[in-house]
């Protein structure tokens, strides 16, 4: 996948934006003064100084996502890929551009984008949110939104809105013309940065303490998922479930990246071209096949799964996979990533603690759905 970065930030500059605030350049952070509505006990995320929340960006950043405007032929927006119902992840295997280009990889869950350190399958340095819009906006390898060259289109579409010089003025008060590039991936970023899951069964049990939410089934299946036995939670720890995070209580970031066996092509761990994992930025062999791992909240309603949606169920995600310590016998599969065997009883336990993960206010709140929806005037 191509990624521009500095270069590309160079060339906003030219068209009209900000230049660097917005874009993750700056280091500096603040404690965010939002209510993040987070049960006992979950850290807040960080938010970057120089793009602080607000209810207005927040509500910019919602009608910018699901807005068609943002792609070049105006077929697509940010939710074809990233749909609410399925936890802002996509029911197809693999991604599909707005030029009916078939990506290599599936669009990863935005829940609790927020606090990931790490964005992306396989990019180790990528963790801005606000820069990593970059990629889907404007990259051309593979094609996404396809904006590649008609920033300035973009731009003078979102001005002859019927509401969006408003929008931007309330969102972004302090610059003389609100409507560049920078306050896009602003807004866009904010909006992601309120997709907080954390009101599933097993959270309301663990961090509220309420009772009777959880089955003697799934009860057993978190046993199995936090043993050292199946070693799940050495990749999916909770609170979180992925190992790839960042909060303001942390030290810093931690960043992990994982072979788990998925691909072996020559007898010595070979993940197919454009799908090397890390591998790709870093050059480096014993990244090969390297992958983030995802989120496993809302698991239930992502697949199919893996980064290449590979594999179409949870039981097969198990039974074909994980239990056999990766399904291929790669050498580069990571030592974390063990041989156990699960009875039938057992595999549908750990199914049922995954499936306990599922937010359904999440996937159904209002302030995450189309704004877009049943409105004539846009």
């Amino acid at each position: 996948m191509t990624f521009r970065g500095a270069g590309f930030r160079l060339g906003l500059v030219a068209i009209g934006c900000l230049a660097a605030p917005g874009l993750g350049l700056s280091s500096s952070l603040q404690l965010p003064e939002w209510d993040w509505g987070l049960p006992p006990g979950i850290p807040a995320p960080r938010v970057p100084a120089d793009n602080p929340m607000s209810a207005e960006k927040v509500e910019l950043g919602r009608h910018l996502f699901y807005d068609t405007r943002l792609s070049g032929n105006e077929t697509q927006s940010c939710a074809t890929c990233h749909q609410q119902a399925r936890a802002f992840a996509d029911p197809r295997p693999r991604g599909v551009g707005s030029t009916g280009e078939v990506h290599p990889r599936g669009s990863m869950s935005l829940a609790n984008v927020a606090w990931v350190s790490a964005l992306t399958w396989a990019h180790p340095t990528l963790s801005s949110l606000e820069e990593q819009q970059i990629a889907p906006l404007f990259g051309t390898d593979p094609v996404e939104l396809g904006l590649e060259g008609r920033e300035q289109e973009m731009l003078d579409r979102l001005r002859a809105s019927s509401v969006y010089p408003e929008m931007f003025a309330a969102a972004f008060p302090a610059r003389e013309d609100p409507i560049t590039l920078v306050s896009v991936l602003e807004a866009i970023a904010t909006f992601e940065r309120t997709l907080v899951s954390f009101d599933s069964p097993w959270d309301r049990t663990t961090y509220r303490g309420e009772r009777g939410l959880l089955s003697d089934e799934a009860r057993l299946g978190a046993e199995l998922f936090f043993s050292v036995r199946t070693g799940c939670a050495d990749c999916h720890g909770a609170p979180f479930f992925t190992g790839s995070v960042d909060h303001v209580e942390a030290d810093g970031p931690v960043r992990e990246f994982f072979n788990t066996g998925l691909h072996d092509l020559d007898g010595r761990g070979a993940y197919p071209d454009r799908n090397t994992g890390i591998h790709a930025i870093t050059g480096d062999p014993a990244d090969m096949g390297k992958m983030r791992a995802p989120t496993l909240r809302n698991i239930a309603v992502t697949a199919p799964y893996m980064h290449d949606g590979s594999i179409g169920t949870l039981d097969e995600v198990l039974r074909d996979h994980y239990e056999l310590g990766g399904r291929t016998g790669s050498p580069l599969t990571d030592r974390l990533v063990v041989r156990f065997g699960l009875s039938t009883t057992e595999r549908r336990a750990l199914i049922a603690f995954m499936e306990s993960l599922t937010d359904s206010t999440f996937l159904t709140d209002p302030r995450f759905s189309d704004p877009w929806v049943g409105r004539t005037v846009r």
